[in-house]
C-alpha cells in the first residue's frame, strides 16, 4: 500500500498547540505538509494569551525536519480568523487543508450560566470554525481544492448537564459543515467533522482512572484521512473514540402520512410516527434536503 502524504500541501490547524491539535499537527508535518501551528496559548476557559504552545509544536516539527510557523491569533474574532489564513497565505502562498480545533470550557447549568460564559465557547468553537473557513473558502475554491475537517463532539450530538453553550456550538458546527460540502463540492472541496474522545486538558477535574487508552494519537490518523486527498467522503461524521471508529449521521422515521389531522390523531398515531423500523436515512450529498422534499412529496400524492 502506498503511503498517504502530504507533500506540498499546506495545513492549517487551529488549537495545534496542545492535545489533540498537537497530534495532528505533527502526523501531518511528518507526512510532508507545511503547517500553520495556530494557538492563542489561553486556558481552559479561554483566558490569557502564551505564544509558548503553538511555538513548541513549530519547533518540535522543524526539529524533525518539517516545515511550520506559528500562529497565536484568535478564532474567535473575524479579524483573528482572517489572519490565521493570511499566514498561511503569506508564509507557504496557498492553503489546502482546514483543521478547526480550537476550543474552551466554561460550565454552567441552563438557568444559571451567564451570556459572557455562554459567547465565549460559542465565539471560539462555532464562530471560530465559520471566522478560519470563510476566509479559507475562497482560495480554496479558486485553487479547485481543499480539505475541512471541523470538530463537534458527541456533547453535540447528544449533549450534557450544564453544557448548553458546549452543546449549542458543537451542533451549530453540523450545519456550517453540510454547508462547506455543498457548496464545496464542484470545486473539488470536501469537508467533513471529527467527533472525538481522547483524554486531553479538557478531561481535567474528571476520574479518568477507568478510562481505556484514549490518547490523542488514536484520533490523529482519522483527521489525516479526512484531510488527505484520497478521501472519498463529504459531509459526513466521524467518531473516533478509544481506538473505535464509526461514523454518525442523521436519521429520521419513514412517519405517517394523513391528508388532514387533529391533535387527537397525532396522540393516536404517535407509536407508528416513532416507529423506528422503517427510516430514511439522506445522505448531505447531493441534495438530501431535496431527497427529504421528494419523499415527502410522494407519501402525499400516493396517500401514504
Amino acid at each position: 500500500m502506498t503511503e498517504r502524504r502530504f507533500d506540498g500541501r499546506v495545513a492549517v490547524i487551529t488549537g495545534a498547540g496542545r492535545g489533540l491539535g498537537r497530534e495532528y499537527a505533527l502526523l501531518l508535518a511528518s507526512k510532508g505538509a507545511k503547517v500553520v501551528v495556530n494557538d492563542l496559548g489561553g486556558s481552559m476557559a479561554g483566558e490569557g494569551h502564551d505564544d509558548g504552545p503553538a511555538q513548541d509544536v513549530v519547533r518540535e516539527i522543524r526539529a524533525a525536519g518539517g516545515e511550520a510557523v506559528a500562529s497565536t491569533d484568535s478564532v474567535a474574532t473575524r479579524e483573528g480568523g482572517q489572519a490565521i489564513i493570511a499566514t498561511a497565505l503569506a508564509q507557504f502562498g496557498r492553503i489546502d487543508v482546514l483543521i478547526h480545533n480550537a476550543g474552551n470550557v466554561r460550565y454552567g447549568s441552563l438557568a444559571e450560566i451567564s451570556y459572557e460564559d455562554f459567547k465565549a465557547v460559542v465565539d471560539v468553537h462555532l464562530m471560530g470554525a465559520f471566522h478560519v473557513v470563510r476566509p479559507a473558502f475562497p482560495h480554496m475554491r479558486k485553487a479547485g481544492y481543499g480539505r475541512v475537517v471541523l470538530t463537534s463532539s458527541i456533547g453535540g450530538l447528544y449533549s450534557i448537564p450544564n453544557g448548553v453553550p458546549y452543546a449549542v456550538s458543537k451542533s451549530g458546527i453540523i450545519g456550517l459543515n453540510n454547508v462547506v460540502a455543498l457548496e464545496g463540492a464542484e470545486h473539488g472541496i470536501k469537508s467533513n467533522i471529527i467527533l472525538p474522545g481522547a483524554v486531553t486538558r479538557m478531561a481535567e477535574g474528571l476520574d479518568t482512572a477507568q478510562y481505556p487508552p484514549m490518547g490523542a494519537d488514536l484520533v490523529a490518523p482519522v483527521v489525516g484521512w479526512l484531510a488527505h486527498e484520497s478521501c472519498s467522503v463529504s459531509g459526513e461524521l466521524y467518531v473516533s473514540m478509544a481506538g473505535r471508529i464509526a461514523r454518525a449521521f442523521v436519521a429520521e422515521t419513514e412517519g405517517v402520512y394523513r391528508p388532514s389531522w387533529t391533535i387527537d390523531d397525532v396522540g393516536a398515531q404517535i407509536a407508528a410516527i416513532r416507529d423506528p423500523a422503517r427510516q430514511w436515512t439522506l445522505p448531505v450529498l447531493p441534495s438530501g434536503f431535496g431527497e427529504h422534499l421528494q419523499r415527502s412529496f410522494e407519501m402525499a400524492r400516493r396517500g401514504g
